[in-house]
């Protein structure tokens, strides 16, 4: 489009499921605006009633709205065939932008925003509107991290006489950022819109919804019925008591859900002033290049590695620490990212091991028990990345199979290894005289296991073979248990 109404088009925005976002120029200004065009289909009426109805809700709810941190609305058109908006352009990016595992935005700065979104949620409802469709692409962020709350197509007007005139439609809003009230279709006040900013919160600070599903039906009852994990099982680097304003924000229960977004940006504040204000960004790229380095990474997706630096813990460990004790029940496991370790059984040496090993993965791996076999102390000061099996069942099905895959893989070289220093010291192999296809070969069709592939030793050998066996087990027993002497 050229000309929009009075507005000169620049280039096109955006594009959604109803609506084209342009950047225009205003013949009243230089200033730069953003115009939204929504066409009405002429193959079904129904549709084009709903667009016209959601468009002239939107002009109407957010040209009442002053607030610096809700987007301005200065002209709404509704012609025969189409209907444009007219509001302040905003130079930056949407929150849905930083959703991603590997792409979160430092923790000061995600408190920073969604504080400023609560306080724009509370001034909304002083005014009788609720949005009713929260989600990271309707945040956008402005220069100095400020936050634009867009697109109240969908807002709710709690002024009107709900009876007579109406802009609830059953069914609105992005299922996955829905109150539980609002996807059973119960009346909706100013609660439902802090319960979806949580289900933001969540996800700027974990990469990850609180609810996840296969299919609709089931992320549904798992919104209704289901409690969210502690953000702190996800990512063991943020403060505690988050856990704590998420659990109250993501309530199902009305009456102990916050009141209103005033008493959730207070909650905010207080966790804010515990941290930091410095960017971690930097450190969390000079670690994701550390992993990056290692042999046991390689066929990991990066977007698998920012996962994986998420729900580890980085730990600085001193010599003559324990980090795994014999005996002891749990299912940590890591790599050894700098030093040096001792691995002992029952008192005695059994290993070494140095840079980019893994550390504890059998208790992991095991179906059955997480009682640890064997001892892991530092011989130096050493750098573990620790990770926690119950944060890991929280992580995508994705990373879940390729640790595995990858822990399998190190266990098996292992065994190779113990298998090589087991053979050196046994007895000389039984010379073989053919191999087992060409004994298949010569033997009937269908006649099963050849009666001499099930004998426990070959024939003629009696007591001597017996005992050069249990003296080969004997010197095993020895190469072990000098093996750190």
């Amino acid at each position: 489009m050229k000309q929009i109404g009075k507005y000169r088009v620049v280039r096109e925005l955006g594009k959604g499921a109803t609506a084209t976002v342009y950047l225009c120029v205003s013949p009243d200004s230089d200033r730069p605006v953003a115009v939204k065009v929504v066409r009405f289909g002429t193959d079904c009426a129904a549709t084009s009633r709903r667009l016209r109805k959601l468009f002239g809700n939107e002009g109407m709810v957010a040209k009442r709205l002053k607030h610096p941190n809700i987007a301005m609305v200065y002209e709404g058109v509704v012609e025969d065939e189409f209907a444009y908006l007219a509001m302040e352009y905003i130079d930056g990016f949407t929150l849905e932008a930083h959703t991603r595992i590997d792409r979160l935005l430092p923790l000061h700065r995600v408190i920073g925003i969604i504080f400023k979104c609560c306080m724009a949620l509370d001034s909304a409802y002083r005014q009788g509107i609720i949005h009713r469709d929260i989600k990271p692409a309707n945040i956008l962020v402005a220069a100095n991290d400020e936050p634009k709350l867009v697109d109240f197509g969908l807002a709710l007007n709690l002024n009107k006489n709900m009876d007579r005139d109406s802009t609830f439609i059953m069914g609105v809003g992005s299922p996955s950022y829905m109150s539980p009230e609002q996807i059973k279709g119960y009346p909706l006040n100013q609660k439902t819109d802090l319960y979806s900013l949580g289900v933001v919160l969540f996800q700027l600070l974990t990469g990850r919804l609180p609810f996840r599903a296969k299919n609709q039906a089931t992320l549904i009852y798992r919104i209704i019925n289901t409690d969210a994990p502690d953000v702190t099982s996800l990512n063991p680097g943020l403060p505690e008591g988050l856990n704590a304003i998420l659990r109250r924000a993501l309530e199902k229960d009305l009456y102990s859900r916050y009141r209103n977004g005033a008493e959730f940006a207070k909650d905010l504040a207080a966790v804010r002033y515990q941290i930091l204000e410095e960017d971690e960004t930097v450190q969390d790229t000079k670690h994701f290049e550390l992993l990056r380095k290692l042999d046991f990474f390689t066929e990991f997706e990066n977007i698998e590695l920012w996962e994986i630096l998420r729900i580890a813990v980085w730990r600085q460990i001193g010599p003559r620490v324990a980090i795994i004790r014999e005996g002891d029940t749990s299912r940590v496991f890591g790599l050894l990212i700098e030093g040096y370790v001792e691995v002992s059984v029952a008192g005695r040496t059994l290993c070494r091991l140095s840079n980019g090993e893994v550390i504890g993965e059998v208790a992991y791996l095991h179906p059955s028990s997480d009682t640890r076999s064997a001892s892991v102390v530092t011989l130096e000061n050493s750098l573990f990345l620790e990770i926690n099996a119950a944060a890991l069942a929280l992580a995508s099905e994705e990373l879940q199979e390729r640790l595995r895959t990858a822990l399998l893989g190190r266990m098996i070289d292992r065994m190779r290894i113990v298998n090589g220093i087991a053979a050196s010291l046994g007895a000389p192999a039984v010379a073989n005289t053919g191999s087992l296809m060409e004994e298949a070969t010569r033997s009937a069709s269908g006649s099963g296991v050849d009666v001499e592939l099930s004998r426990s030793k070959p024939r003629g050998a009696g007591a001597e073979t017996t005992g050069a066996r249990e003296s080969s087990a004997a010197a095993l027993a020895r190469r072990l248990r000098h093996s750190g002497e």
